[in-house]
């Protein structure tokens, strides 16, 4: 059972991103803009191969090389050729490229790549299955063998010298007296070479801290984030303002020189620049995949403004500071002034990273979100794709439930995704003690309601959430704000602002709170009981949410074990849809309280407590989630493949690429992305990868040497 969610059948569901009419409407300027921020999220996108696992760009580079030689159609007509059956064709991959076109043009450098990651592409070795670090699992955020207590040190140290985490990674070389040397590697164009004087230039030097060695170093992903610099200079040109040029003159002095303050500074005119018609964001954004919590995956989006849905997210902004008001914690713990933010539906074009997200609350930088504001997005047309639900494939829910539910997903979905984001995400004030010692809050009257007692503990200066909080800090920040839509999208008002009233808003509510439960109990697929950990930050979330709403009983949750129709295991999930208002909203109103007191107060060990304690996944009675468990994997539907289009630029006008549905089709969308400069890019990948490969020789082999 337990190899099961670590394989994928051959019929994954695929679907295209549909953005055609969106981007009918852009001008010639819009366009142009949109191409060049495309392809500089497409190039930068790639050093997210080198953020996975050490076998990832060689896998890419070998599929790039394939597929350039033959397209999908072709290379099946080769194989059957060959001989290879239907079936064989889908499951015998080593023949498939061996027998390849690619492989008799080039041979030695074909089979050369699969040697390197044909055997770790399928290993099932439990390390090797997922992400995290030392003998946990793989990462390339830090060297093999970097153990947790590494990251913290590294964390302390990153710290101390007021630098983020954001774009780096850690490697770790023992020397032959068995001491580590540390480097932490900044991700920019520029290496060692001498350059005009930056605020990073002064931090590339060698330290000594807490007796190890650290060496600040730069130039990670160099010839990609060249690329991306190349192409947002283009962009440039076709800025709608200035806020829009400023912004990308920042963002290519954070890629060129490693500086996270550059990026911050871009993410101040972004700020600012409110209601593009073309909307993006870049960098290295979101931290769930550094098994510590810290680091950035390198993501590009670019999407444009769908009018109709954007007008009620805007009736929900300007109900914002109300609506605020109903949320369950004391007015000093809510940020002094709410800074009204942009909040836009928009349909993606472009969103390049290992996944897209339904909704986006951004800047992550903390200092940012307290002072100047944030933007929220919802991605429309990736809701319609990627949450699409077909009847005879919903598990778990009684039949009575599901009409309604695939009526009432959709829209309860868009109601839950405004509130994730905007009042979420949007929502509560850290306490914060800055460098010269001054509060942001009043020491003498601030009451921690909770205890009754004056505020006991706070940020200091260069401490952040995710550097304080780490390896739960996502996934907790998930869960408050998954809460904080369950708990609103009770109130009338909102339910108006989505055009929603009477019974028809009392079915969104249901379905709402009946997806969410249901999402815990799916949540179960990513937690790895060996490791006794969670792999997904939301699907942690959503799990803890369960846990609470099961704890406030009364009958509010059920959650039977039966047998299914083909024999074998199956469960069933009932909300008793009557105590949502009287059972399910006291619970979630105190627990929704002590978490933002805990985060206000940057109480890491009480924070700790409370979230790690609903997060443990046990078989105890009555629920025996680790039985149900087994379920949900017996019964699990694989995650949709989304096809992205392309645009090419022919001679001053851009056109729209589009593509089928379906494997082939997402196949040829990776193949005309880069057209001209494919094999250039397979060997910067495969150069970048073999260049560290020493670091990954696993933990019992710690990588030693000069460093």
């Amino acid at each position: 059972m337990a190899d099961t969610q670590y394989i994928l059948p051959n019929d994954i569901g695929v679907s295209s991103l549909d953005c055609r009419e969106a981007f009918r409407l852009l001008s010639p300027t819009e366009r142009l803009y949109a191409h060049h921020l495309s392809r500089a999220a497409w190039y930068g996108g790639l050093a997210v191969l080198l953020q996975t696992s050490p076998e990832a760009p060689y896998i890419y580079a070998l599929l790039s090389r394939l597929f350039r030689a033959q397209d999908p159609d072709q290379l099946r007509q080769h194989a059957l050729a060959e001989g290879l059956t239907e079936e064989e064709y889908q499951e015998k991959l080593e023949r498939v490229i061996l027998g390849s076109e690619a492989a008799q043009q080039h041979p030695e450098e074909v089979r050369g790549l699969w040697q390197t990651c044909g055997e770790l592409m399928f290993s099932l070795e439990p390390r090797l299955r997922h992400l995290g670090l030392g003998k946990e699992g793989i990462t390339t955020y830090f060297s093999g063998n970097c153990t947790m207590e590494d990251a913290k040190l590294a964390q302390d140290f990153l710290d101390s010298q007021n630098l983020s985490a954001y774009n780096t990674r850690l490697f770790k070389e023992v020397d032959g007296e068995g001491k580590p040397h540390y480097e932490v590697r900044l991700a920019s164009v520029l290496g060692s070479e001498p350059s005009l004087d930056s605020e990073v230039t002064s931090k590339l030097k060698s330290y000594e801290f807490r007796g190890s060695p650290f060496q600040v170093t730069r130039g990670d992903y160099a010839p990609i984030l060249q690329k991306v610099v190349e192409q947002l200079e283009k962009a440039k040109a076709y800025a709608a303002n200035s806020h829009q040029g400023q912004m990308l003159a920042q963002y290519i002095e954070s890629f060129t020189q490693g500086s996270i303050e550059a990026h911050k500074r871009g993410s101040r005119f972004w700020i600012q620049d409110k209601g593009p018609i073309v909307e993006s964001y870049i960098g290295f954004i979101e931290s769930y995949r550094d098994p510590f919590g810290s680091r950035g995956e390198f993501e590009g989006f670019v999407a444009v403004v769908n009018k109709a849905m954007s007008a009620k997210f805007e009736r929900l902004v300007a109900s914002a500071e109300q609506l605020l008001k109903e949320l369950p914690w004391p007015p000093t713990f809510e940020k002094d002034k709410f800074l009204t933010p942009d909040f836009t539906s928009l349909d993606v074009l472009t969103f390049a990273g290992s996944g897209i997200p339904a909704g986006i609350n951004i800047p992550n930088y903390d200092d940012l979100r307290q002072t100047e504001g944030f933007k929220n997005v919802s991605l429309g047309n990736v809701l319609a794709v990627a949450y699409a639900t077909q009847r005879e494939k919903l598990t778990f829910l009684e039949e009575d439930d599901k009409d309604l539910y695939i009526l009432w997903k959709g829209p309860s979905f868009d109601v839950q995704v405004g509130l994730h984001e905007l009042l979420g995400h949007g929502s509560g004030k850290l306490f914060v003690q800055d460098e010269k010692g001054a509060f942001n809050f009043d020491q003498e009257t601030v009451i921690n309601p909770e205890t009754g007692e004056q505020i006991q503990s706070w940020y200091r200066s260069g401490e952040t959430w995710d550097s304080k909080f780490s390896t739960i800090a996502s996934s907790y920040e998930e869960c408050r704000a998954e809460s904080v839509g369950l708990y609103l999208c009770l109130h009338p008002q909102v339910l108006e602002i989505f055009g929603f009233e009477g019974a028809d808003a009392e079915d969104v509510i249901y379905v709402n709170w009946l997806n969410m439960v249901r999402a815990g109990l799916l949540a179960l697929e990513f937690y790895t009981p060996e490791a006794f950990n969670w792999r997904q930050a939301h699907m942690q979330a959503r799990f803890v949410i369960l846990r609470v709403l099961l704890e406030a009983g009364e009958g509010l949750i059920t959650i039977t074990p039966t047998t299914g129709s083909d024999g074998r295991p199956d469960a069933r999930v009932r909300l008793d849809r009557s105590k949502i208002r009287s059972v399910g909203k006291p619970a979630l109103e105190r627990f929704l309280r002590r978490l933002q007191v805990l985060k206000s107060t940057g109480d890491v060990a009480g924070g700790r407590a409370l979230y790690e304690g609903y997060a443990a996944v046990t078989d105890a009675p009555p629920e025996c989630f680790l039985t149900l468990r087994d379920t949900v994997l017996l019964r699990k539907e694989s995650r949709k493949l989304i096809v992205q289009p392309n645009t090419r630029l022919e001679g001053s006008d851009v056109q729209l690429l589009e593509y089928e549905a379906s494997a082939a089709g997402l196949i040829r969308s990776f193949s005309e992305r880069f057209p001209e400069d494919g094999p250039e890019l397979e060997e910067i990948l495969t150069q970048l990868a073999t260049a560290d490969a020493r670091f990954w020789k696993g933990p019992s082999e710690a990588p030693s040497g000069q460093a």
